[in-house]
């Protein structure tokens, strides 16, 4: 480790931890101190981002690999208000199988103690408790094990390095036939089939919803093909099923979408057999996203939906913020709508943004969706030569609630599933406000169905009547009954916790911070190795900088009428191995996504700086 870097750890003590409890540590309270002799790796996240469940998995290998050096505890800093419940992040923390200790944070105590900007954000801490490396983001997982590595070498040679088990104690789980589920999905025959994600399979009921019929996977986390038993899935969420002339010549009958193998599988109802269909089963990050099923990687499909318009299957690509279509007949994958940029933009679909888009239904000449991290409703139609997308409800990135009434007033809170009714209204699973909400296209106004469902994350209409997955109840619920009397909620408007950065008003660099990871350099063979795009809500935010470049500083120019907006920002990087001596590098791309809620203020900082892997030396 070179001097310089030195010079910059001793500057930089580590904060304490604070919060209001810690999780997976058999009740026991935990300090800074706790962790001194150990390599400390925080993990701020919220339940919410996918982004952030990217990360735990990227984890898992490594503290696998360091388990007696390092210990990754996790800060849950949450986004939305159901996300400081504390037993919805205990049931979160056994949702994602998460085996470390994790500090609740509901205030953002410590995230704000870390200058923390983005979800998720990793910090290492050495031994001897000082910060050493940050990034933004996904992607980070060969640099933490670099990073590491060397710390592991040289605090071991010190004395300073204390191995040993940490301090991890699982939670007691309960045993239910269904644990955590996404979707729900009516068969031809009157039975419901369930993707059963926690328990990595998928589970066929008979038409009441509770007396199971068969399993599909074998419950353990993988990624196999095969027989009803033999078959794996991870964590699978959206079903779709074929119309039947498709099904007959493509051999399956049912599309999964397998989220964190980021794969969609292909379903034989006759014997459970399960095949492959699109995906590598490595994680899209940049590049093309069209071509052959098999051959093009995909992110974190959370939902599917056959859509006759447009010809396929099409994919909540949760991952990275579009909508992709699968043409099953033709085994071809390509990009439907989206840009890649998280926020709320409609207009043609090449153009939209998107934000975590999770919950599909076919509304005949609209493509209904929930776009969770806007908390909003919205559509997809077919337009002059292509298609286009519209919002019915949703605000923005940052605004949320329970409020019913007028559509451009009304507000839900990171809803996952949707579900159109006979009447052609829409039927909305509000999942973090626990209620089942309606809009109704014909008068534009929302009211609320249920309320006190347990994390309704998808529904169905099954003989003119719900059928509600309530994920956080373990179960399948009918919360509507027939002919109830809608109601209103007139409910307040709320923001995230997150707080603003505030900025000075005019001229304000943009600094987005890159080390490349040790044994590595900027991979400029090919071109410029880093890339930069920056636009803002409001789009008249920016009087200057906004657009696409190749350097990662950029000068911006705020317009003088605006106090409050949100910058998002988008930045990429190529790093190869730094050995002369191999003819073919490794290379990675690092690329990590900021919606940066700001406010201008006189005297503010006339400097962001946004660390997206290294330290910030003017910090």
């Amino acid at each position: 480790m070179s001097a310089e870097q030195q010079k910059r750890r001793a500057r930089v003590r580590a904060p304490e931890l604070v919060g209001r409890r810690w999780l997976n540590t058999g009740g026991r309270e935990m300090s800074l101190h706790d962790f001194r002799g150990k390599v400390l790796v925080l993990d701020f996240w919220t339940f919410c981002c996918i982004n952030c469940l990217h990360v735990l998995d990227e984890l898992r290998p490594l503290e696998e690999e360091f388990a007696d050096e390092v210990v990754v505890v996790g800060v849950h800093s949450p986004k939305f208000e159901h996300e400081a419940d504390p037993d919805a992040v205990a049931a979160a923390v056994q949702r994602y199988a998460v085996h470390h200790p994790v500090l609740d944070d509901p205030e953002l105590t410590t995230w704000q103690h870390y200058a923390v900007k983005a979800w998720p954000t990793l910090v290492v801490v050495d031994p001897e408790g000082y910060v050493v490396h940050v990034a933004a983001g996904e992607g980070h997982v060969e640099t933490l094990r670099g990073v590491v590595a060397e710390l592991v070498a040289e605090h071991d040679a010190k004395g300073t390095l204390h191995r040993g088990d940490g301090p991890y104690v699982p939670a007691e789980t309960e045993n239910t036939t269904l644990r955590f589920p996404a979707k729900v999905l009516p068969l031809d025959g009157g039975t419901l089939l369930v993707s059963d994600s926690a328990h990595h399979s998928l589970v066929e009921f008979t038409a009441d919803g509770e007396t199971p019929v068969r399993r599909i996977g074998s419950g353990e986390r993988g990624r196999a093909d095969g027989a009803a038993d033999e078959a794996s899935f991870a964590e699978p969420a959206g079903l779709a099923l074929l119309p039947e002339d498709v099904a007959a010549e493509v051999g399956y009958d049912v599309v999964v979408a397998d989220t964190v193998n980021h794969l969609l599988r292909g379903v034989q109802l006759a014997d459970g057999e399960v095949v492959t269909v699109a995906g590598t089963g490595e994680q899209w990050r940049d590049g093309s996203d069209a071509g052959p099923a098999l051959e093009t990687p995909l992110t974190s499909p959370w939902d599917v939906a056959w859509w006759e318009p447009a010809g396929g299957v099409v994919i909540a690509m949760a991952g990275n913020h579009t909508l992709g279509l699968f043409d099953p007949r033709a085994g071809q994958v390509r990009r439907f709508a989206g840009t890649t940029v998280e926020g709320l933009r409609d207009g043609d679909a090449d153009e939209a943004f998107f934000a975590q888009t999770s919950g599909l239904a076919d509304g005949g000449d609209r493509l209904w969706l929930a776009d969770s991290e806007t908390s909003a409703l919205r559509w997809v139609e077919a337009g002059g030569d292509g298609f286009a997308v519209r919002t019915a409800v949703g605000a923005g990135l940052f605004d949320f609630g329970h409020a019913d009434g007028a559509a451009d007033q009304a507000l839900f809170q990171h809803p996952l599933g949707v579900a159109v009714l006979p009447d052609g209204s829409v039927a909305v699973c509000d999942t973090y406000n626990g209620a089942i909400r309606r809009y109704d296209p014909a008068s534009d106004e929302v009211s609320t169905l249920a309320d006190h469902v347990a994390e309704p994350s998808g529904a169905a209409v099954v003989d003119g009547e719900l059928v509600v997955v309530a994920s956080a109840s373990h179960r399948l619920e009918r919360p509507v009954p027939p002919g109830v009397a809608a109601k209103l909620v007139r409910g307040t408007s709320q923001q995230v916790k997150r707080p603003d950065t505030e900025v000075g008003p005019g001229e304000l660099e943009l600094a987005v911070v890159f080390t490349p990871p040790p044994g590595t350099k900027l991979d400029d063979r090919y071109g410029p190795s880093t890339r930069l795009e920056v636009s803002s809500s409001p789009e008249g935010l920016l009087v200057e900088g906004a657009g696409v470049g190749t350097d990662l500083n950029r000068r911006l120019v705020l317009a003088d009428d605006i106090a409050h907006g949100v910058l998002h920002v988008v930045a990429q990087a190529a790093s190869c191995d730094d050995d002369p001596s191999v003819e073919h590098p490794a290379c990675r791309l690092t690329r990590q996504d900021w919606g940066v809620p700001v406010r201008v203020a006189a005297g503010g900082p006339n400097r962001l700086p946004l660390v997206m892997g290294g330290l910030d030396d003017e910090a």
